[in-house]
């Protein structure tokens, strides 16, 4: 699985001009996952995600995660896109053969927001599968592309 997760001030995702996720603060996590990506590769990329050290200590340093973060400021938003797995090596048109198939994906997405969930920070997401409009706030700006083994 790839995570591109970005440090937020503020995140939200729309579909039909309706708001169905949005967080102020956190981390907006773009997720994909691949041919051959199973549960190992969701309980890597929670636990990793989830004490990732990228916001400031009271020094201005990058010492806490979101589990360090108080409870009302510990937010994430996962948007599903499988287009984090576009090989653009050939031709002009990126071909999207290492996209694990929808069903699959589907599953595997839901896993990794349940089990998001269960370390205490809140999440909001898109709705897989869906045309959305994702805006944010990047706040660094921190970008941070994260793959499981």
């Amino acid at each position: 699985m790839r995570a591109v997760i970005q440090r937020v001030k503020s995140a939200s995702v729309k579909i039909d001009d309706a708001t169905v996720g949005k967080i102020q603060g956190g981390l907006m996590i773009l997720l994909g996952a691949k041919t051959g990506d199973s549960e190992a590769d969701v309980a890597y990329l929670v636990e990793k995600i989830s004490r990732l050290r990228i916001f400031e200590d009271d020094a201005g340093k990058m010492n806490l995660s979101l589990q360090d973060l108080p409870k009302e400021s510990r937010s994430a938003l996962v948007v599903s896109q499988f287009t984090l797995y576009a090989d653009t090596r050939k031709g002009r048109r990126p071909s999207f053969n290492q996209a694990l198939e929808p069903v699959a994906a589907k599953k595997l997405y839901h896993s990794f927001v349940t089990n998001l969930k269960t370390t205490g920070i809140k999440v909001e997401t898109g709705e897989f599968g869906a045309k959305m409009l994702v805006s944010l706030e990047n706040d660094g700006p921190v970008t941070i592309i994260l793959e499981s083994p």
